[in-house]
C-alpha cells in the first residue's frame, strides 16, 4: 500500500479506478462484516483486485481476499499481483476497458483516471462506511467538491532510524518525541561522533580518512523526498507556495536544507554519497535494515515501512524523530485504494472496497509494513495497543511514530500537487545533482524554477471536513 517504496514496481515513484458510482440502486451494505450481497443475476460475483508489493504484502493480501470470501458468500476474488511496472499494466488496463475492481493506485494516476470517470467517486458512501467515516477529510484524495478519488489503506511516514548498539551514550540517542527534537547543529553533532575510518578517528580528529571510512554517522539519501521533503517543510519550505502556482524550491528555507543535506557527504563527510550508498546512484544499496546491521552507518533516515525488516532481523534498533528546523515535522503518505467505475458488481465491490482498507484485515500493520489511517488507531489506547503492541514495535514507538503522525504530519507533495509526473520528471534529476555533488544546491534549484513553474496547475483540494 503505501509501501515501502522499495517494494514499489517502477513507474509509481514511491506512490484507481472510481467516477460515478451510479448511486441508484447500490444498496451498500454498511459497515463489512458478515454479507450474503450476491451478483445482481443472481450468481457468484467475480472480482479481481490488482496491487504490488513484496512477497510478506503478496501473502498478507492474498489471506485478506480469502477472508473476505469466508465472509461473504456469494463473491470470489482474484488477487492481481504486478510485481513490476504496474504504471504501464494500469494504462494497459484503462486502454482496453478492463480496470480491475479495486486496486491499488499512485495519487497521480488516481487523481487522472478519477477525472477521467474512469475510477468512481466514493464521496456518497463515505457515511455509510465506518472504516471511511472514521478518517480525516485530509486522508481522502479530493479531486473536487464532494469527489473523492480513494483513500489509502494504510500510511507510512519518515523517521530518524539506528543501531542501539552503536550509540554510546544518551546524548546520541536520537529524541523520540517531538518536543525533544534535535536541531541539524545536533545532528550534525552526532553524526560526527559517529563516524568512524578503518582507524577509529572521527571526522574531527587529526589523521582522519575520509576515502576510507568504515561507519558513516547517518544516511541521509538526497535521491528520495522521504528524506528532504519533510525537512524543508520543516524549515518552513516547499515545493509550491499555498496555490500551488508559484514554485517555491529556491527560497532560502529550501535551499538551505538541501546544502545541508549535500554537506553532510561532501563537506563533514558523515553522511555515504549515492556511490559509496551502493551503485552509481545509490540504487542497488542495501537496505536500511542490512546498512544498520553491518554497521556500515549507525542512523539513518528511512520510512515507516522499514519496521518489517528491523522486526524480521536481530538488530537492536531503535526510532527517533527527524531533526528539526523551524517546527518538527515529518512527511505522511500512502497509496490511493481505488474502485472502478464500471464495475459489474457495485455492490460487492465496494464492500470488498471498504473491507481492504480496514486497519483490523491485516496482519501488515502489527508486522510493521504499514501504519493505520483510521483515526481511532492514533487517539484510543485499545486501538493503538491493538496493533502497536507486540515486539516489533519498539517502547518508543507510541511517541516517535503514533504521536508523531498525529501532530506533527505533512502530506507528501505528491498526494496534494497536480501534474505531479511532469513536475518529477525535471525535478528528480535536477535533486540527483545535488546528491551527486554535481553543484550547489543553489545553483540546481534556482535554475529548476524556469523549469517547474510552467508545470505548476494548482493544488487539489482538501476541505476541513468531509
Amino acid at each position: 500500500m503505501p509501501p515501502d517504496p522499495r517494494s514499489i514496481p517502477s513507474g509509481l515513484s514511491r506512490r484507481a479506478f472510481l467516477g460515478a458510482l451510479g448511486a441508484a440502486g447500490l444498496g451498500l451494505y454498511g459497515c463489512g462484516g458478515q454479507s450474503t450481497t450476491k451478483s445482481s443475476s443472481g450468481g457468484t460475483a467475480n472480482l479481481q483486485f490488482m496491487y504490488w508489493g513484496s512477497a510478506n504484502e503478496k501473502a498478507a493480501i492474498e489471506q485478506m481476499m480469502q477472508a473476505f470470501q469466508k465472509s461473504h458468500s456469494g463473491v470470489k476474488v482474484q488477487p492481481v499481483h504486478v510485481p513490476g511496472d504496474y504504471e504501464t499494466k494500469v494504462n494497459t488496463l484503462v486502454a482496453s476497458g478492463n480496470l480491475p475492481d479495486v486496486a491499488y493506485m499512485a495519487a497521480p494516476t488516481a487523481y487522472r483516471l478519477a477525472e477521467q470517470g474512469k475510477i468512481a467517486n466514493i464521496y456518497p458512501y463515505i457515511e455509510k462506511y465506518a472504516q471511511l467515516s472514521g478518517r480525516k477529510a485530509q486522508n481522502f484524495f479530493w479531486y473536487g467538491d464532494k469527489k473523492v478519488a480513494g483513500t489509502p489503506a494504510a500510511s507510512e511516514i519518515s523517521l530518524l532510524w539506528y543501531n542501539k548498539d552503536l550509540i554510546p551514550d544518551a546524548s546520541m540517542t536520537p529524541p523520540a518525541t517531538a518536543d525533544q527534537a534535535w536541531s541539524w547543529d545536533k545532528l550534525l553533532e552526532a553524526a560526527t561522533a559517529l563516524t568512524l575510518d578503518q582507524n577509529g578517528k572521527k571526522p574531527s580528529d587529526s589523521g582522519f580518512k575520509p576515502d576510507s571510512i568504515r561507519q558513516f554517522g547517518i544516511s541521509a539519501p538526497l535521491t528520495t523526498q522521504w528524506t528532504w521533503y519533510p525537512l524543508i517543510r520543516s524549515n518552513g519550505g516547499d515545493v509550491a507556495d499555498e496555490t500551488g502556482t508559484k514554485y517555491m524550491l529556491n527560497s532560502p528555507e529550501c535551499v538551505k536544507v538541501f546544502q545541508d543535506l549535500q554537506d553532510l557527504v561532501y563537506k563533514h563527510r558523515v553522511a555515504p554519497s549515492p556511490a559509496q550508498l551502493g551503485g552509481g546512484d545509490g540504487g542497488n544499496a542495501p537496505t536500511t535494515t542490512v546498512q544498520l546491521q553491518t554497521k556500515r552507518v549507525a542512523m539513518a533516515i528511512d520510512g515507516q515501512w522499514t519496521l518489517l525488516d528491523m522486526g524480521e532481523s536481530n538488530l537492536k534498533y531503535g526510532i527517533g524523530v527527524l531533526p528539526s528546523y523551524q517546527e518538527p515535522i515529518t512527511q505522511e503518505a500512502g497509496s490511493c485504494r481505488v474502485m472502478s467505475a464500471t464495475t459489474k458488481h457495485p455492490e460487492q465491490a465496494m464492500e470488498l472496497y471498504a473491507y481492504s482498507v480496514d486497519g483490523s484485515n491485516s496482519d501488515l500493520f502489527k508486522k510493521g509494513l504499514w501504519m493505520p489511517v483510521e483515526t481511532k488507531y492514533y487517539s484510543d489506547d485499545a486501538s493503538i495497543e491493538s496493533w502497536t503492541n507486540n515486539d516489533v514495535h519498539p517502547p518508543e514507538y507510541r511517541t516517535a511514530a503514533v504521536d508523531y503522525r498525529l501532530n506533527h504530519s505533512v502530506r507528501d507533495f505528491t498526494q496534494v500537487l497536480k501534474n505531479v509526473p511532469a513536475i518529477q520528471e525535471v525535478l528528480t534529476p535536477a535533486i540527483e545533482q545535488i546528491a551527486t555533488g554535481k553543484a550547489s544546491a543553489k545553483a540546481v534549484l534556482d535554475g529548476l524554477e524556469a523549469k517547474i513553474q510552467p508545470l505548476l496547475q494548482g493544488r487539489y483540494p482538501i476541505p476541513t471536513s468531509i
